[in-house]
């Protein structure tokens, strides 16, 4: 505690004059980020290092598993943080941000000692699909190779669940959002974004596009009915 105190004293001590008007004009007109990211909560994983964000510029949901659970109308964070995010402040992309040596796709992986902690283990139902997609198509992969696989695959079918919110799925149709798929190689410090068009996690590197998961185009299946 006295650590974490020390560094709230030398956060104050150190805003430099630039850093101090950003934070009062922040309180003044509130914030405005036009990105939500939604990542694992995993303490080597920090998005706004990641995408070298200021304060304002993301808008950030974190917990175990880069989950997003599909809409119901239960009430949870998650989809209450994504409602927010797209209904109250406009937000035009949508990240799932998974990464590397995941404690959570572990245990999805090998569930030994789960029913210890029920909460988790009802939580990491929501990433069965992917484990389910990698048994089936990857039957003979090391387990090693098992767990990266299932980080990848995770990332895919939790875009699948944020396309079932209704607030996603009207701003997808009207081509205000774009999803995109983001894993995190944790040892490299490289990001491997999915690209839509391919199905496949490819490098983000310096000079190329960046792969999107799905490109912010207007969509409405009615207009294929209108008379």
């Amino acid at each position: 505690m006295h650590e974490l105190l020390s560094r709230l004293t030398r956060f104050k001590e150190e805003l430099s004059p630039a850093q101090q008007a950003l934070y009062q004009n922040l309180a003044r007109h509130g914030q405005q980020p036009k990105t939500l990211i939604i990542s694992c909560a995993d303490s080597r994983v920090v998005p706004e290092q990641i995408i070298q964000a200021g304060p304002g510029e993301l808008f950030v949901c974190r917990n175990t598993g880069n989950i997003v659970p599909p809409f119901s109308q239960a009430n949870g964070g998650v989809t209450s943080t994504v409602e927010y995010a797209v209904m109250a402040l406009g937000v035009t992309d949508i990240i799932v941000c998974g990464h590397s040596d995941c404690g959570a796709m572990k245990a999805v992986a090998n569930p030994v000692g789960l029913e210890k902690i029920p909460n988790v283990a009802a939580w990491l139902h929501h990433s069965q699909v992917a484990a389910q997609v990698v048994e089936k198509c990857h039957p003979n992969i090391g387990p090693k190779e098992r767990v990266r696989a299932i980080c990848l695959e995770n990332v895919v079918a939790q875009l699948a669940h944020l396309r079932t919110h209704p607030s996603v799925a009207a701003g997808i149709a009207r081509g205000d959002i774009s999803l995109h798929g983001w894993f995190f190689d944790i040892g490299p410090g490289q990001i491997l974004a999915l690209d839509g068009a391919s199905g496949r996690f490819e490098p983000v590197t310096e000079g190329r596009s960046l792969p999107i998961a799905h490109k912010a185009e207007p969509r409405l299946a009615a207009d294929f009915c209108a008379t």
